[in-house]
């Protein structure tokens, strides 16, 4: 290796592989360039900022746990301490998973899908439109009151806000009318 002082303070290590490591005269920051084209900066603050150049993928890691991923596509992820991601779309979708498995998806013309750790999952949408997925039913609940449930057996049933229930099989015919 060749060591190098400059006039400024600053210290620039040669590596016989092409690697250059260059310290801050305060000592306070260090850059490594690889010879792969890869760059690792230690800040001050103690941020660890790393970009892969084949990927053209930022990866910064935080003193408190914190890591974002910067990915070419403008997608951003941030993995926090506790398990929780969060990644963030060219689109500007937003999706978020938590470590107990519970999951959140925010769409950029404002409807939201919940998934529990159970896979139930429930799509709001912005016209005020609610639907409740399970093992058990399919159900779109409408903002005028009227509920429609579509259940595994193929059963359907249709409430509306008037109080009238219509009850149909799975081949369509009606089984009950009420209202």
């Amino acid at each position: 290796k060749v060591e190098e002082v400059l006039t400024d303070g600053r210290r620039i290590i040669t590596f016989r592989n092409g690697t250059k490591k260059e310290i801050s005269a305060d000592k306070r920051m260090t850059t490594i360039s690889f010879f792969n084209g890869d760059v690792k900066k230690i800040m001050p603050d103690q941020r660890v900022i790393y970009y892969y150049a084949d990927a053209q993928t930022t990866h910064t890691a935080y003193p408190d746990g914190l890591e974002v991923l910067q990915f070419p596509n403008n997608q951003i992820e941030k993995h926090y301490p506790d398990g929780t991601q969060e990644i963030v779309f060219p689109d500007q979708t937003v999706k978020r998973l938590y470590s107990d498995g519970f999951k959140e998806t925010f769409f950029p013309d404002g409807t939201v899908v919940k998934v529990e750790k159970n896979g139930d999952k429930i799509v709001m949408f912005s016209n005020g439109q609610k639907e409740v997925h399970t093992a058990q039913f399919k159900r779109r609940e409408y903002s005028d009151g009227t509920v429609k449930t579509v259940y595994c057996n193929g059963r359907k049933e249709n409430k509306h806000p008037n109080g009238r229930v219509r009850i149909k099989d799975e081949g369509g015919n009606i089984l009950d009318k009420r209202g």
